[in-house]
């Protein structure tokens, strides 16, 4: 046992506690100097493999979209071909009893589904609104 005058005692249990300690110490420095680019390198495996999930995941994503804009164009081309069906019969129907009242009739009702219910058009013998009608008379007055 060693005596020294700071008033603590330094036995050979504790310099081999220290001296185990040590050395432990720099097996830990040296250990994770050899684990650390391992860890990065793994680390850095996982992230790309996270990025590239997202990708697929991604692309997978899009290949859905486009599938269902797919479907719907289809679905509009059905729907327009039934209409063009539907005023295709509609001509046949119509073919020999279409009457000037009968065009006037579908001019009506044409104006009737305009978004706009304020403007009130009257047919006239021209079938030009009265409110146009009035324009024409005053351009030709200016030629």
């Amino acid at each position: 046992m060693y005596n020294n005058n700071a008033g603590f005692n330094v036995t050979p249990k504790l310099i081999k506690a220290v001296v185990w300690s040590a050395i432990g110490a720099v097996a830990l420095v040296v250990a994770m100097a050899f684990v650390m680019p391992w860890y990065n390198v793994w680390s850095q495996e996982m992230e790309g493999k996270a990025e590239f999930a997202k990708a697929e995941q991604n692309r997978k994503i899009k290949i859905e979209e486009a599938r269902a804009n797919l479907e719907a164009e289809k679905l509009n081309a059905q729907a327009e071909i039934e209409r063009a069906k539907g005023a295709a019969e509609a001509i046949r129907i119509e073919n020999g009893s279409i009457t000037p009242t009968y065009i006037q009739y579908l001019w009506v009702r044409q104006q009737s589904d305009l978004s706009d219910k304020t403007v009130i058009y009257v047919p006239t013998e021209s079938n030009l609104p009265i409110l146009e009608s009035t324009r024409m008379l005053t351009q030709e007055k200016v030629r």
